[in-house]
């Protein structure tokens, strides 16, 4: 087999407009989906209440229990916490942004990192310029590709130091504003909770979250979601993937992708209602039922490689002064 010596380059748009407008246009009602889902904060009280007391309990505990306790439940934690996150970032809890943002600060510290702020600048460009090299973080660097290629070693790496990997993508990327006063709030935010639990806890509880977070977005079956999204593991150019498994139910529903790329105003709470309402725009798709299956063939499969991504150089229509406003995300 040869190994893939760059990406999968695309001529036409991305998918995710056309197919909203063609659902709307059928599915009228789907607009009253639209909308903040303010219950979304307990959910994040409740999961960064989890992380701390687990950390608690760990504080004196031998090293192979932190490690057992960050892999089995502290890394679904902080996983549920990246979703929290995303929500945050498409304003989703709130109507005032400036809220919304500090909701994503809380939700992000038991995770360590402060990346909730830049989370936001980033992902929002993912969704309207996806495919974009220069404009898009989600796609790795072509040396990150041919570095990793398709071999197990390689991939299992990439998956270790995912977070690592992405630092270094931020160097190509265009027209973002990488410092102001809330990175600062969110890097204040988390010196103080890291600091605290050090002083109040000791070094098992912070190796606890460190491993947990390493965890929810690397060399674990949660890591799956990073592939399942948008890498090609079928042999058709489709783009974007969904994950209908169980999973959703402790990962609030981030499986249904598709339908959040289609729909990005509408909360994780009413994401399965879009493919129930319509169905013959989900079904026709390919979509994965097992992150832990995923998991297993992304490092196994010579086939995927970091060069399984569609780009484009056609950046389409949409102005950078439309993507500033929290409700022009595709919903019409």
């Amino acid at each position: 087999m040869t190994k893939k010596t760059d990406f999968v380059y695309s001529q036409v748009a991305e998918p995710h407009r056309v197919r909203t407008k063609q659902i709307l246009k059928q599915f009228p009602n789907l607009r009253h989906l639209i909308g903040k889902n303010p219950n979304t904060i307990f959910a994040i009280i409740g999961l960064v209440a989890f992380q701390l007391v687990l950390a608690w309990f760990l504080r004196d505990q031998s090293w192979w229990l932190v490690f057992g306790a960050a892999y089995l439940l502290g890394a679904f934690a902080d996983h549920a916490l990246f979703v929290m996150i995303h929500e945050c970032a498409h304003q989703l809890l709130f109507k005032n942004r400036s809220a919304n943002r500090w909701a994503g600060m809380l939700a992000n510290m038991p995770q360590i990192f402060p990346s909730s702020i830049s989370f936001e600048r980033y992902h929002i460009k993912h969704h309207s310029f996806q495919g974009i090299h220069e404009l898009d973080a989600d796609l790795p660097n072509k040396w990150e590709a041919k570095l990793i290629n398709n071999s197990f070693l390689g991939k299992a790496l990439w998956l270790l130091f995912y977070p690592v990997f992405q630092i270094f993508r931020l160097s190509r990327l265009r027209e973002i504003q990488t410092f102001d006063i809330w990175i600062v709030l969110n890097l204040a935010v988390q010196i103080v909770f890291t600091v605290a639990v050090y002083y109040f806890l000791g070094w098992h509880s912070l190796a606890f979250l460190l491993l947990s977070f390493s965890f929810s977005v690397g060399l674990h079956p949660l890591g799956a979601r990073w592939v399942q999204e948008h890498y090609l593991t079928h042999s058709v150019e489709q783009e974007t993937y969904s994950y209908y498994g169980g999973l959703n139910v402790v990962a609030f529903n981030v499986g249904y992708h598709n339908e959040h790329h289609d729909f990005p105003s509408i909360p994780w709470n009413k994401l399965p209602q879009i493919k129930k309402t319509a169905p013959e725009y989900y079904d026709t798709l390919f979509y994965h039922k097992s992150w832990t299956k995923l998991f297993f063939r992304f490092l196994f499969d010579k086939e995927i490689s970091l060069f399984n991504r569609i780009l484009r150089k056609e950046r389409g229509k949409v102005a950078l002064t439309d993507i500033s406003k929290p409700d022009a995300e595709m919903v019409a």
